[in-house]
């Protein structure tokens, strides 16, 4: 494994960190959000990406892209982060934006370096193939001055995700991107996962800094009235005025610069409470247990306690959470639908 410290200069981490994850209440609440629960493991989210971040590109070269509200709960969870490693968005306007302004910081302090962008929740393992798959990544993105996505294979019909058409190969696990497809029904994420032309999209991203601006300019025309503001260091008004759009569709969909490089690591982006099946260890019953709780004559169950104990006799494949002075209880097959939920609680 290559030495941070003395990696080529040039590459920095984005870090997202913006979303509350509500997918995860009670848990998750504005102030305590998805990225900072232990949900791949026994230490926070957040904790594990900026650690995963300085091993590819070195402690100063991490810049975390949140709200004012988080920084003091994430200084929390990682107390040697430092004031210089955070990008605090005055407005929350989606992803385009927000890496846009971070490819614009990026490219001022180091003309054509190259930028990582990451999300905070995501579960990814083991970190030596993640590395060879960034390495890969950035070899495209500087050879070609392409922006490029990573893939994931399917591992199963997944209708929670966007997925990636390929195209050409283009050498070394990369290939051309013929389109996007956002999240589809059943049938056809069967059809997808068993072609072996479609790859999930992860949401992570490599480009040199000054490539996203240029292809930003080209087509995110929800970005380009603001333009003149971020040049001008204005970031209030940058953030007023910019529409809110994500970086896929103001740019990556639009763009014919756009490559995938096929992962070879394993990943999950933890999206529901059933995720955990996937990312903490289930005992022989097939029940993941964090807390305290007992289960008796059940199983597939996934359990949170943490605001005292939780028992379980005889049901199967549930969902049960006690946190923030709440409980909630659904089946698993209903996590996905979780906001719906959190939209009827607050409907007066």
């Amino acid at each position: 494994m290559s030495d941070p410290e003395s990696q080529q200069p040039g590459r920095y981490a984005v870090i997202l960190a913006g979303g509350i994850g509500s997918r995860f209440w009670p848990a998750s609440t504005p102030t305590r959000p998805k990225q900072l629960l232990p949900l791949g493991g026994e230490r926070p989210l957040i904790l594990e990406t900026v650690d995963r971040a300085r091993r590819l590109v070195g402690k100063d070269r991490v810049r975390i892209l949140t709200g004012h509200g988080l920084v003091d709960p994430f200084r929390r969870a990682v107390p040697d982060l430092e004031e210089h490693e955070f990008l605090v968005e005055p407005i929350a306007r989606s992803t385009g934006p927000a890496l846009v302004w971070a490819a614009h910081e990026i490219e001022s302090m180091e003309p054509g370096a190259l930028m990582i962008s990451l999300h905070s929740d995501h579960v990814i393992q083991p970190f030596e193939e993640f590395e060879n798959t960034i390495d890969r990544a950035c070899r495209a993105a500087t050879e070609r001055h392409g922006l490029v996505c990573l893939g994931i294979e399917p591992a199963r019909p997944e209708t929670g995700y966007g997925y990636i058409e390929t195209g050409e190969d283009l050498g070394e696990g990369v290939s051309s991107v013929l389109r996007f497809h956002e999240k589809p029904d059943a049938a056809t994420a069967a059809e997808y996962a068993s072609s072996g032309r479609f790859l999930w999209n992860s949401g992570i991203f490599v480009w040199r800094a000054r490539d996203l601006l240029e292809e930003a300019a080209n087509h995110a025309h929800e970005m380009k009235t603001a333009f003149p503001q971020l040049q001008l260091g204005d970031l209030e008004a940058y953030f007023r005025t910019v529409e809110p759009v994500s970086v896929d569709v103001g740019v990556l969909e639009r763009s014919d610069r756009v490559e995938v490089a096929r992962a070879s690591f394993a990943w999950d982006d933890v999206g529901t409470w059933s995720a955990l099946d996937r990312t903490r260890t289930a005992d022989e019953h097939g029940n993941v247990v964090v807390g305290d709780a007992s289960i008796l004559e059940g199983s597939g169950n996934v359990v949170w306690a943490e605001d005292g104990p939780v028992r379980l006799f005889g049901v199967d494949d549930l969902v049960v959470v006690r946190s923030s002075d709440e409980v909630l209880v659904m089946p698993k097959s209903k996590a996905a639908d979780l906001k719906r939920f959190i939209t009827y609680l607050e409907t007066p």
